[in-house]
């Protein structure tokens, strides 16, 4: 009885070394989270129960359970490198099948779709049809926008500009843009057609003969755009007309190939003060052709693609899942895990809600593995072997006794 006591003790010390050596040899395993060995003893159960001066039997192996804390975060400067600070898992498909992970090493493959080394894909939920917004009901294969940013439009220009109150009417009549003697002050900006080509928006402001009122003629590319908007200020220099502020210029054609622009002026920015003219704002909401130039994770896993334009386009929040049971979870290898019975069912959310933690874009979750720690328990589980050793070799001495008893 002795000699199988002994040996369950050690073939129990060598799964220890096992568990402790596997650790070890994936201390620098991106996102690996290290394992625990766990026994229980064994006692002989007859039909009848056990009796109450039975003896043990000897240990098992009862499970290894993962142990999900936290790693360090480290940056690696990576854009495609993802790092959960907190609880959760990132969603993956692997062909179809749904796994998870904390390794957040990803990269693009040929299609540019985001996956990992094992060539999980990512799972985000995809931007609303509208734009804005995430239909969190459905999950999506993530892949990158490869292609330009289209153009466009400028269909509203912003003014914010103070006109001076003690202004002058021009002493020439009537407005010609080329003669500086017929208008006060000017300004200009550049807008876009529905091409992206570039134009330039120019404004210049008459005074009129009457009191505290402008005349706005507008001009692009050099060419007169409409008749001139009138100004009203009260007296105590707000707009006061047009109202509301916005005034809809005649369309203008640009001349090569693009639509017609139609342009809107909100002049709700612009007040009659003091004796001088100042710019405090031009702004228009169009833009050109852009270039991709890098990809960009927020701290809730919005993802999005910037481009030379200065447009962000967002290609989809990171869909994170979390589960009652984390232990129960199946290590499947590549630093995944599926779904089990003794898991529960996975809870799909966003980063930085209830129960799921924050992504870091830029930076890598490391192997949760102490190595001082796994040290000591490999010198642990070497003692208890040897220990178990000389129980044997003990039983031995006392079988060697009673056979040589004459």
């Amino acid at each position: 009885m002795s000699f199988h006591v002994a040996r369950s003790g050690m073939n129990a010390a060598t799964q220890d070394l096992n568990v402790t050596s596997h650790n070890i040899a994936n201390s620098n395993t991106t996102g690996f989270k290290q394992s625990r060995a766990e026994f229980a003893d064994l006692f002989p159960v007859s039909t009848y129960g056990l009796s109450g001066n039975a003896v043990g039997a000897g240990v098992k192996l009862a499970t290894v359970a993962q142990q999900f804390g936290q790693g360090n975060v480290e940056f690696s400067g990576r854009a495609l490198d993802l790092a959960i600070s907190g609880e959760g898992f990132f969603t993956l498909s692997d062909r179809g099948a749904t796994v998870y992970s904390r390794a957040g090493n990803f990269g693009a493959d040929d299609e540019g779709y985001v996956v990992n080394p094992a060539g999980h894909r990512l799972q985000v939920f995809p931007p609303n049809a509208s734009g804005t917004g995430f239909d969190t009901g459905r999950l999506g294969d993530l892949q990158l926008a490869t292609g330009d940013a289209p153009p466009r439009a400028s269909s509203r220009v912003g003014i914010g500009t103070n006109l001076p109150a003690n202004a002058e009417v021009p002493a020439v009549s009537p407005f010609d843009a080329a003669d500086p003697d017929s208008w006060n002050q000017t300004t200009s900006l550049t807008v876009y057609d529905s091409l992206g080509a570039a134009h330039t928006q120019t404004l210049h402001f008459v005074k009129t003969a009457n009191p505290n009122e402008w005349q706005v003629h507008t001009s692009i590319d050099g060419q007169p755009v409409g008749a001139p908007t009138t100004l009203q200020y009260s007296d105590t220099g707000t707009l006061a007309s047009p109202s509301p502020a916005t005034v809809a210029l005649d369309a203008f054609d640009p001349g090569n190939g693009a639509a017609p622009m139609q342009i809107s002026l909100d002049m709700g920015g612009s007040s009659q003060y003091g004796d001088r003219f100042s710019v405090s704002s031009l702004s228009q909401d169009g833009h050109a052709t852009g270039r991709l130039t890098g990809i960009e994770v927020t701290g809730e896993g919005v993802v999005q693609a910037r481009y030379t334009n200065g447009v962000s386009t967002p290609l989809g929040q990171v869909a994170m899942t979390n589960f009652a049971n984390p232990q129960g979870l199946q290590s499947i290898g590549d630093n995944a895990w599926a779904q089990t019975a003794s898991s529960g069912d996975p809870r799909v959310g966003t980063a930085g809600s209830s129960e799921f933690g924050l992504v870091q874009g830029g930076a890598l979750e490391a192997s949760n593995v102490d190595l001082t720690e796994q040290l000591v328990n490999m010198i642990t589980a070497q003692r208890n072997f040897q220990a178990n050793a000389q129980m044997i070799s003990t039983q031995d001495q006392v079988t060697q006794t009673v056979i040589n008893i004459r």
